[in-house]
């Protein structure tokens, strides 16, 4: 199995991205890893680290994408930079790409370059939020602009990757809206409800309020792009905020701290279940091979499980299953077609 790695892309890029896919490739013997990049600045980051390349590839980039570009550079502007050759390189045969960078290019360049299943409108970046039963975020940064019928579709894919990822054998799927009744909501959520709630692939489960997601109401959380990565966003800082208060409320004074060392385990505990890092990234569901988007900044702990997750991606053969699934909706359509006619 071959896994491509951007190497240039993201807050921490180059050197917390090298470390990240050096340790994954002496974790993961079965694959091999490729590094796309400037050669000259991966080897000097390395050195100056005492890493050691000789588990790796260097694929050789010319250019960045920041997050300021505009996401059509990936196929136009900066069709050398690290995002863009990773693609080409993915679409060529390698099995996956991890990229930090940034989430539009990324999107716009997965479509346009490895191509989206055949049947499939719109590929979804789904995030799981770290709660004490995981929650698959669709779309939490992918299609701002959404309708109806993509949200049904981002489901069943979604269920299709909880399935096989995490072994749950009818994933519950929860509608993100601002009341649990059925006829609340803007008209994108009214709609999709019904569609939902019609669809004989999702185990429907209704609306869920933002209140309740902690609380594992569903498996999968199906909203547009926008406000699922407003609930991404919030749900990253708030668990920074209740950590850094946890750690001013432990270092107040001697009693306190002595405190800290009798609940040290459960609370180390509780800080590895807000570590976004722990899951390594967001899976683009839906195109022909997988890609993965890390967080922006990741560190080499987060690469080397955004990895992990890939290969667990390619091994469960999710792409596949997606694939199927949406043959079987084309020839579902096809046949009602021919019976109205």
């Amino acid at each position: 199995m071959r896994i491509i790695i951007d190497a240039m892309s993201g807050d921490n890029a180059p050197d917390e991205i090298i470390r990240g896919a050096v340790d994954a490739a002496l974790a993961f013997t079965d694959v091999k890893i490729t590094l796309v990049g400037t050669k000259s600045v991966i080897e000097k980051c390395a050195a100056r680290r005492g890493i050691s390349l000789s588990k790796v590839d260097i694929l050789e980039s010319f250019s960045v994408i920041t997050m300021e570009d505009d996401p059509m550079c990936v196929v136009k502007d900066k069709k050398d930079s690290s995002m863009a050759l990773g693609l080409y390189a993915l679409k060529d045969g390698a099995d996956a790409f991890v990229s930090a960078g940034n989430t539009g290019a990324l999107h716009t360049g997965s479509s346009l370059i490895v191509r989206a299943v055949k049947g499939i409108r719109r590929p979804c970046l789904a995030m799981i939020l770290p709660f004490p039963e995981p929650v698959m975020l669709v779309d939490c940064g992918a299609n701002v602009n959404a309708v109806p019928e993509y949200l049904v579709s981002w489901a069943d894919m979604a269920s299709i990757y909880m399935r096989n990822l995490f072994g749950i054998k009818r994933p519950r799927v929860g509608l993100l809206n601002n009341g649990v009744e059925e006829h609340k909501g803007t008209q994108l959520e009214i709609d999709a409800y019904k569609l939902l709630a019609s669809d004989p692939s999702a185990n429907f489960v209704g609306n869920v309020e933002g209140c309740d997601i902690p609380f594992g109401p569903c498996d999968i959380l199906v909203t547009d792009a926008f406000t699922g990565n407003v609930v991404l966003k919030y749900t990253e800082g708030f668990g920074k905020f209740f950590m850094k208060t946890l750690k001013n409320m432990y270092s107040q004074n001697t009693r306190s701290k002595m405190s800290f060392l009798a609940m040290k385990g459960q609370i180390m505990g509780l800080k590895r279940q807000f570590d976004a890092s722990e899951y390594g990234g967001a899976p683009l569901l839906g195109l022909s091979k997988p890609v993965i988007k890390a967080h922006g900044s990741s560190d080499a702990k987060a690469i080397r499980n955004a990895v992990r997750q890939a290969v667990n991606f390619v091994k469960t053969g999710v792409t596949e299953e997606i694939a199927e699934a949406a043959a079987a909706r084309r020839a579902e359509k096809a046949s009602s077609k021919n019976t109205e006619d």
